[in-house]
Parts: structure tokens; sequence; C-alpha cells
């Protein structure tokens, strides 16, 4: 699997906890995941002071990374290769 960070755009509204700014990737990794698509939700980082969030997950193709975001419903998320 490769590693990808998905940079986001989160307001000020939403950026108070790195928890929930992830939960939504983290559903949506776990549910492309039992359906037989090969990614795994790592991590998030959340920036509050840049209202930006990073979002790490481990996946077979960028395709499947698209895929989460548009089931959290990121449409607008920044999908690069990552080294870890």
């Amino acid at each position: 699997m490769a590693s990808f960070l998905v940079e986001t755009y989160v307001p000020d509204t939403q950026s108070r906890d790195p928890r929930v700014a992830g939960q939504r990737m983290r559903d949506a990794a776990r549910k492309l995941s039992l359906d037989g698509i090969s990614i795994r939700y790592v991590r998030t980082t959340l920036l509050p002071g840049d209202e930006t969030c990073f979002h790490v997950l481990a996946a077979d193709s960028r395709e499947a990374v698209a895929a989460a975001c548009r089931l959290a419903g990121l449409e607008r998320a920044r999908i690069v290769d990552a080294v870890e």
C-alpha cells in the first residue's frame, strides 16, 4: 500500500477537535474497506490556526483515496503522495 496525504480546509467553527475532524474520513475508509477496497485510515492532524486538516491514508490507489474523500464529503480535498 502507498501512503497519501489529504489536505482539506476546515472552517474555524469546525476546527476545535481533531477527533471530530477525522471521524468522517475514518468512517469513509472503513466503509470502503468493508466493500473490498484496499484502504486504511492512519491519522488526522488539525492545524486550527490555519483552518487546515491533513489526513493520512494508506491505499492501493489515489482513486481509492478520492472515493473516501467523496464519501466523507470532502469534495475539494487535495490528494498527494506521501512518504513516511
